[in-house]
């Protein structure tokens, strides 16, 4: 698999990764009381560990480059130094503390079936196949949203970024402006993430790894996809077919 073709498969996955439920999310259908069961689903399968999830990929690479970026990438997860001031993690937390929610939930979050399946997946993948399966798992497919065509071609609009006071926490479930510091630490690096993502997995790994890699982003697709079936029906929605 040459370069283009690897890139266009990890593209056309990416672009798969929408989920159903999401507008309903965004225009506040889901109860205040049900909106618990997201973030905390979200933190427990990813958010919290997410740092781990990236020194994983740095501790299998043997390049250096890479390895380069993805302690830049790791430090700002892990502590904030560069952007946030505080662990991403830490930051997370500021939306269920802003809406008031009972913050001692999420110290010991039980995982819906399918979001243990799909943090499952995450680990199975992360973990002895390899870094660039590893890195496509985590800085593409994790950290990536379904506009990361944007990311490596200019006529193409990347991913949305609306005005802090329209985001949809803030609009429907009155979340203070500040409580939104990750997201504002998130806008601020995620320009240069991607594009080291994107340089990393095209531009250094294995030409014969490629083929596992896009299998290996198929089935984190699907599992997410029955991760957030799951999330959303324990939030009260249903899909209309």
């Amino acid at each position: 698999m040459d370069r283009e073709t690897f890139a266009e498969a990890l593209l056309q996955i990416m672009e798969r990764k929408q989920h159903w439920a999401w507008p309903s999310f965004g225009a506040g259908e889901v109860a205040a009381e049900l909106l618990h069961v997201h973030l905390e689903q979200e933190y427990a399968t990813y958010v919290r560990d997410f740092p781990v999830l990236v020194g994983r990929v740095h501790v299998q690479c043997p390049i250096p480059a890479v390895r380069r970026e993805l302690a830049e990438n790791l430090y700002e997860e892990e502590t904030g130094g560069l952007a946030a001031g505080r662990p991403h993690p830490e930051l997370f937390l500021e939306y269920p503390r802003g809406l008031g929610m009972d913050l001692a939930r999420f110290e010991a979050v039980e995982l819906l079936p399918a979001a243990a399946a799909y943090r499952a997946t995450i680990d199975e993948l992360t973990v002895g196949c390899g870094w660039l399966t590893a890195a496509c798992v985590v800085t593409i497919f994790i950290e990536g949203t379904a506009h990361e065509r944007g990311e490596l071609d200019a006529a193409v609009p990347k991913r949305p970024a609306p005005p802090l006071e329209q985001h949809p926490l803030v609009v429907h479930y009155g979340l203070p402006l500040e409580s939104l510091a990750l997201t504002k630490a998130h806008r601020a690096v995620e320009g240069d993430h991607r594009a080291a993502a994107w340089g990393c997995v095209l531009d250094h790994g294995p030409a014969h790894r490629r083929v596992d890699a896009v299998a290996a982003m198929e089935r984190v697709l699907g599992a997410w996809g029955a991760y957030r079936d799951a999330v959303a029906h324990a939030c009260g929605l249903t899909r209309a077919f």
